[in-house]
């Protein structure tokens, strides 16, 4: 059987500089908060708390000594972290993803001017989705998030709006909300809708797919509660019908891989290369 690890697979820049910037405080001082998980891969969270990484809620800020050093991981916050940090005399290590804390800045700039001419700001992203969450703080919490391309209805189509979306989310059904929202709206109707997907995510379906039509069964490798990962191996099965979700290589089933010759290994944004490889090694 010959086993491939795809090679443009796992971790992007933002979650690199976060997981990064977390071990360099461990080695300094031995434990660390993290607010949240680092990832949205459980086998990684596992792997620093044991190196004293360790996860904690918005509720605990509140129980912290006064000094203590907590990090802010990839998916960002939103403004109130930062005052309540502040009150409370903790100590933010900001390990937000460049490319995230740009997005944060433009809604921030966005809300201040739609604001002068009674308009909306409309975010597509998952519900409940930190990045989300950090994004929509920007706005003071009035955005209008919208998670599917065909439920639009919470939107004025008679007042301005702008359109922002999460990072991860997919261009194709960006494109498909753009869409539905022109057919709703007006004439001479004022509507911007920007590009802010990261394009090191959007980048990895066209690989991808190359990747997946070249093995005979594919395993994608990512957390349960990662939406790039889902969506991402969506994207695969459409490609390779025999692709198959597993957390880890306890996940495999021996019967997936009756008759393949050639089997693929790829992951989400949020998978680290050592699990991958701890996948190819039990195969």
């Amino acid at each position: 059987m010959d086993i491939r690890i795809d090679d443009k697979a796992g971790y992007c820049f933002g979650v690199v500089k976060a997981i990064g910037t977390a071990e360099e405080e461990l080695q300094r001082a031995g434990s660390l908060y993290c607010l949240g998980d680092i990832v949205h891969n459980s086998a990684e969270v596992e792997r620093l708390s044991r190196s004293g990484l360790k996860v904690i809620d918005h509720a605990d800020l509140q129980s912290l000594p006064q000094g203590s050093k907590v990090l802010i991981r990839a998916h960002g916050e939103p403004p109130s972290t930062y005052r309540t940090a502040e009150q409370l005399g903790i100590h933010l290590v900001d390990a937000t993803c460049p490319i995230v804390l740009a997005l944060q800045s433009r809604i921030k700039r966005g809300y201040e001017e739609i604001g002068r001419c009674g308009g909306q700001i409309v975010i597509f992203g998952k519900q409940g989705h930190a990045e989300v969450i950090g994004l929509n703080g920007q706005t003071d919490g009035t955005a209008i998030i919208v998670s599917n391309p065909d439920e639009i209805d919470a939107i004025d189509f008679s007042r301005p709006i702008r359109l922002y979306s999460q990072t991860t989310k997919s261009r194709e059904d960006y494109r498909r909300l753009i869409q539905n929202i022109q057919a709703r709206l007006p004439q001479g109707a004022d509507f911007i809708a920007y590009d802010t997907i990261c394009n090191s995510v959007a980048g990895r379906t066209k690989a991808l797919a190359d990747f997946a039509s070249s093995v005979d069964v594919l395993l994608f490798v990512a957390g349960a509660n990662s939406s790039n990962g889902h969506y991402l191996y969506e994207y695969c099965r459409s490609v390779q019908p025999k692709t198959y979700l597993v957390g880890s290589a306890a996940e495999v089933q021996p019967q997936w891989l009756e008759g393949a010759q050639r089997v693929g290994i790829s992951g989400a944004t949020s998978t680290p290369r050592w699990l991958m490889e701890q996948v190819a090694a039990a195969l």
